[in-house]
């Protein structure tokens, strides 16, 4: 192991000190969507990592900010500092010593070995979306954010697209279909970092169809510290003979971000991809797909009319998510909205181009309102993460980079509190008494509270449980339950109330979703303190349960190897055994 170790570090290096190329330009020539467009490299090129010296720039305010041919840090009293100690969750905002931008694996590493070599708490920033406190609090004392490490490539010396751990969602789509006609089924929202939305099985629209975005992860170089406080870049892949090696791979097909080590670099290639040419290493995206989005108005909808959309829903997916079902490339997201909202929503998109959509669609669409008893209207209200869609009350086909650009959703100038769950089949009466309940209350008013029920399953289920670090492998939904706020004074009052929603809704289970016939826990990319909090987690299953069910032994197995001081940590780290 030691000599593989060796090897990769000199890989490493040598990638630091060639000059490379940004596969994303900036400023005047960004295109649609807010992302760039690099210049197309040749089919068999290699994209060469930025460099140390090339990521120099010089700062103008000296004393405040460190600027040379390494890394840049920026200090407390530089202006950018509120910007760059908070994420997209206002929630959440640290006072560290200092902030340290890296641009190569070369500085990721310094700036790792720095930090640990002083004795400060660490954490990483990729994209700023975490949910909960486990990079901005108040005990940590240096972030070291992957904000200059964006490239997207393809390296033909590892025959797979290379990821930096700071590029987005939306540069990874345009990248990768642009210059290459293919994708990655990876999540809507276009700024969420794939450093740690890849590591904990990122889905999306795409993934009923093309499965996680850990299946198909073929390497990843992270940045370990030793038992002797070395930092060191290592790359694990799928291929990897030294045992340990390769759980250091599987750890990152799910065991989510801020584990085990910093991530500066993903290799993306599909399990069973052939040849070299890049447009055949990951799956293609459709070329059109339908939009629809429809709304029920809650002044029309009762407690059956509730039951019956839901008991819809529940039977649509138990019926239609197979690995190989005709309805694999249909993803639909029930939004779930609290009344004030003043609409129940439900958007769709599936593919156009294969034969008889249009007629699938509808048959989909008259399935999960068959019985409802309400005349759908369009969808006028912002719900969760997206907003008002009136113009596509009507199925509309649009080119799919166009779309997946359009329903990118965020906002970051909100406060809020997040929930998750997985279910194997439609949900119980009980569940959804527990649902019409807490969505109806009036002493509750926020347009902005929701459950969103995703579509789930397909070629997501095709993968057994132990492959990855994901155990949830015969899922249907997937639920995310959601408010926001924008005065920190009324934090108190949507807590209570997403906390009580979420503890009734799975009351037969100690108000978790302990996984039985219907449940089976919870998403590590949606994390929730409360789930190893014992006034709302009755149960007698733990939060990494929850989580990773029976992967857990051999993710902090991995986790001994690998952060035996447990340099990586939060508040539901994997914990050394």
């Amino acid at each position: 192991m030691r000599k593989t170790n060796k090897a990769n570090e000199s890989d490493i290096a040598k990638q630091d000190r060639r000059l490379g190329r940004r596969s994303l330009l900036s400023g005047a020539a960004a295109v649609a969507g807010g992302a760039a467009l690099s210049t197309a490299l040749p089919a068999a090129a290699e994209a060469a990592p930025r460099s140390g010296a090339a990521a120099a720039t010089t700062v103008a305010e000296a004393g405040t900010t460190v600027a040379t041919n390494d890394y840049i840090t920026v200090a407390p009293n530089d202006s950018r500092f509120p910007d760059l100690v908070r994420g997209i969750n206002q929630r959440w905002v640290a006072s560290p010593d200092y902030v340290r931008l890296v641009t190569t694996t070369g500085q990721a590493v310094r700036a790792v070995q720095e930090a640990v070599s002083a004795g400060k708490r660490l954490t990483v920033r990729s994209g700023g979306h975490c949910y909960e406190d486990f990079v901005f609090n108040k005990d940590v004392q240096v972030v070291i954010d992957m904000s200059g490490m964006t490239q997207v490539y393809y390296d033909s010396g590892r025959n797979a697209f290379a990821v930096e751990g700071g590029a987005s969602n939306l540069q990874v789509y345009e990248t990768l279909y642009k210059l290459y006609g293919v994708t990655l089924p990876a999540g809507s929202c276009a700024s969420v970092g794939v450093g740690g939305h890849i590591s904990g099985g990122g889905y999306g629209l795409l993934s009923r169809l093309q499965g996680l975005t850990v299946d198909h992860l073929y390497a990843v170089e992270v940045v370990t510290v030793d038992r002797n406080g070395t930092a060191k870049a290592v790359v694990a892949t799928r291929d990897s003979s030294d045992a340990a090696l390769k759980d250091l791979w599987w750890a990152h097909t799910g065991g989510g971000g801020g584990n085990f080590g910093l991530i500066t670099r993903y290799w993306l290639r599909s399990p069973g991809a052939t040849g070299t040419d890049p447009s055949k290493l990951l799956p293609k995206p459709p070329s059109e797909v339908f939009v629809h989005a429809t709304s029920f108005p809650w002044k029309d909808v009762t407690e059956a009319s509730f039951t019956r959309l839901l008991q819809n829903w529940g039977a649509w997916h138990e019926k239609n998510s197979a690995p190989d079902s005709p309805y694999n490339s249909l993803f639909g997201l029930l939004k779930l909205n609290h009344i004030s909202n003043g609409q129940i929503g439900l958007l769709t998109q599936m593919d156009a181009t294969i034969p008889n959509a249009q007629a699938l669609l509808n048959d989909y669409l008259a399935a999960v309102t068959e019985g409802v008893g309400i005349t759908r209207q369009a969808m006028t209200n912002r719900m969760g993460e997206h907003a008002a869609m009136p113009q596509f009350a009507a199925p509309r086909k649009l080119p799919w980079y166009i779309a997946t650009d359009y329903l990118s959703g965020g906002n970051p100038t909100l406060y809020g509190k997040y929930k998750s769950a997985y279910a194997r089949k439609g949900f119980s009466v009980t569940q959804i008494k527990a649902m019409y309940k807490h969505l109806s209350r009036t002493d509750y008013s926020n347009g902005d509270a929701l459950v969103q029920v995703d579509s789930y399953g397909g070629r997501i289920n095709a993968v057994r449980p132990g492959d990855t670090a994901v155990p949830q492998r015969d899922s249907v939904l997937k639920l995310q339950y959601q408010t926001y706020w924008t005065d920190p004074a009324d934090e108190a009052r949507h807590l209570a109330w997403i906390r009580e929603f979420y503890r009734d809704v799975y009351a037969e289970t100690g108000g978790v979703p302990v996984p039985n016939e219907i449940n089976d826990g919870c998403y590590v990319n949606y994390p929730d303190k409360d789930l190893g909090d014992a006034a709302w987690n009755t149960s007698s299953t733990a939060w990494n349960s929850l989580y990773y069910k029976g992967n857990y032994a051999r993710l902090q197995k991995t986790k001994a190897a690998w952060d035996p001081k447990n340099i990586f940590r939060h508040a539901q780290s994997v914990r050394l055994p």
